[in-house]
């Protein structure tokens, strides 16, 4: 039996659209399942789980969905401005970054704010947890690239850039990162926290997706899709998707088939098959829906966990890039800053406490 599929994608008219999906052997359809109206300004970025949908917005709130009860989960307030991205980590975590430089941790069982950060001086623009959960990485309009400890919520790394990056994402293995600055893609190595690479596209990238540990897939403002090997740093594949800009990807693994979903300003959403051992090949389409809308980001429900290739990959080096970012936080090369005013407290009030143990 096929595990449940819902396509998700946000919008500028402030709605967030919800389409099952119907798998076949060749073709796959879609159907309207539900339509939120969760915000009273345009939608910036959405994050999903097997549980909950996290949408943002340039209204300054996160508003939550239960997908499974099919129910609005109340909102989250903490930041002063847009929220400008969203990524749950697994069930238990959601980390949100906005516009007034915070990036804030939540529990997702009790939906409490454990961390504020304050993470950059400008905007933080995009963050990624890497796979062990332990580390997450931001960048931001004050033109640096963070490195954060999440045990803790302190600064493990600041590099300065020199330009502002607007996108930031782990590998599935967490070996590797990428940031993106305007049409520039630089490839990162964990151990060593330097450039491998660069990749370089025509226009502005708007989205990225790692589809295998090495390959990841392009999207910029314009109308085809590229698929790059971070390795060799060529061009594998490019495709025409749409008839006007691709605004965001997403990738999903359903038994054995994977699955590129894209999403465009020409309001169309977009189902193609990818052959692994034929990456070259143009994928085939296998559905799409118009939602009549400007979509400004998208998002797959699943059901339940679907094992795939991608995550064997991922568990088979996630303890070697696990054990070099507990190295890179050990390093003398990293600069520790103090974290939120939670953790001085918390010193403050131990040392006050060890102060009149030894009075007593």
């Amino acid at each position: 039996m096929a595990p449940q599929m819902k396509l998700i994608a946000g919008c500028y008219e402030q709605i967030v659209f919800g389409y099952r999906i119907q798998t076949g052997e060749e073709k796959w359809t879609s159907e309207a399942d539900f339509t939120h109206h969760a915000h009273t300004a345009s939608l910036s970025a959405v994050a999903v789980n097997d549980r909950y949908i996290a949408t943002g917005s340039k209204d300054e709130t996160i508003q939550l969905y239960d997908i499974k009860k099919r129910v609005e989960h109340g909102s989250l307030l903490h930041h002063d401005g847009t929220i400008s991205c969203l990524e749950f980590y697994g069930r238990t975590h959601l980390l949100s970054g906005g516009e007034d430089g915070l990036i804030c941790v939540w529990n997702t069982k009790k939906w409490e704010c454990l961390k504020s950060i304050r993470a950059h001086k400008g905007h933080v623009t995009s963050l990624s947890v890497h796979p062990s959960g332990k580390i997450a990485l931001s960048v931001g309009t004050d033109k640096t690239l963070r490195t954060w400890n999440l045990i803790d919520g302190r600064s493990a790394f600041i590099k300065n850039i020199k330009q502002n990056a607007h996108i930031v994402m782990w590998s599935p293995a967490g070996e590797r990162y990428v940031v993106v600055v305007n049409e520039k893609m630089d490839i990162y190595n964990l151990e060593t926290a330097s450039v491998t690479g660069t990749i370089s596209n025509k226009k502005r990238i708007s989205s990225i997706r790692f589809i295998t540990n090495t390959i990841v897939v392009v999207a910029g403002d314009e109308e085809t899709v590229k698929l790059y090997d971070t390795d060799s740093l060529k061009c594998l594949c490019e495709f025409k998707a749409h008839e006007n800009r691709v605004k965001a990807i997403y990738s999903i693994t359903v038994g054995e088939t994977l699955v590129l979903v894209t999403a465009s300003s020409d309001g169309y959403i977009k189902m193609w098959k990818l052959d692994p051992e034929k990456i070259q090949d143009t994928p085939a389409l296998l559905g799409e829906v118009n939602t009549s809308a400007r979509l400004t980001c998208l998002g797959v429900w699943q059901a339940s966990p679907v094992e795939s290739s991608q995550q064997v990959e991922a568990e088979a080096a996630c303890s070697q890039a696990e054990e070099d970012a507990n190295k890179l936080v050990r390093t003398k090369k990293v600069e520790f800053v103090e974290g939120n005013t939670s953790t001085k407290k918390r010193k403050a009030e131990e040392t006050k406490k060890k102060k009149k143990q030894k009075s007593e």
